[in-house]
């Protein structure tokens, strides 16, 4: 009987751990993102523009444990032609030797947003930005648990992202960085779903790394375990 009862704790303790150890990351249901629609405009980094008035500020989770604390968020809006997408985030240096577009730049600090304009297809659009103004653009299958990034062909003119940062500083000692950018829907073909007016549906993620604490810190609007890749876990825009 003993060994019997033995038992059965030890299987209540394994359960109970396993249980503990799956909601180290909680598991938050976002809303539906509502995406008001504007005029076109001019983007300088820093979200100067009078449009931005017309959404709301939207806070990035943060995943990890760390040392410093950098509040992070992001707004989103778009037009007949595109999205735009504004990210801001407290910091205090840039880690990242990457300066050039299509550069390893997750390896460092980073912003990032993930466009899954049909969700029951396994393709998506993966962009990375950093405090260098430099990007990273990928067309990702995500087919039989594999992932792997295509650049895009042909990267010009209105295909291309345009993008803009401001490192902002007070006392000559920076605070904070912005990124403001602008997603022409031509950048997306062949995705479907791309007829976009009022009511139609994508999903999406929002994400910031961070490497000032000495490791990899991260965020994101709707949380995920280990990886940026895990789409079925993106939340849903919807675009008013």
């Amino acid at each position: 009987m003993m060994h019997l009862t033995k038992l059965r704790v030890l299987i209540i303790t394994i359960l109970l751990v396993s249980a503990t150890k799956a909601l180290a990351y909680p598991l938050v249901v976002q809303d539906t993102l509502k995406v008001n629609k504007v005029p076109p405009f001019e983007i300088d980094g820093a979200g100067s523009h009078a449009n931005w008035n017309n959404a709301n500020w939207i806070n990035l989770i943060q995943l990890d444990s760390s040392s410093v604390h950098y509040p992070s968020k992001f707004k989103i809006l778009y037009a007949d032609s595109g999205v735009y997408v504004l990210f801001s985030g407290l910091d205090k240096k840039i880690t990242s030797p990457y300066k050039n577009d299509f550069e390893d730049l997750f390896r460092a600090d980073v912003f990032e947003v993930f466009f899954h304009p049909e969700p029951s297809t396994p393709i998506y659009l993966e962009y990375e930005i950093n405090a260098y103004n430099a990007e990273l653009v990928l067309l990702v299958p995500h087919l039989n648990k594999k992932t792997f990034g295509w650049a895009p062909w042909k990267y010009t003119g209105k295909k291309k992202v345009i993008k803009k940062v401001q490192v902002h500083k007070q006392n000559n000692e920076m605070y904070k960085w912005t990124a403001e950018l602008y997603f022409p829907f031509k950048l997306f073909i062949p995705l479907q779903n791309l007829d976009v007016k009022k009511g139609t549906c994508w999903n999406a993620n929002f994400y910031r790394l961070d490497y000032d604490d000495t490791k990899m810190i991260k965020w994101a609007w709707s949380p995920i375990v280990k990886s940026f890749h895990e789409f079925e876990k993106y939340g849903v825009i919807q675009f008013n």
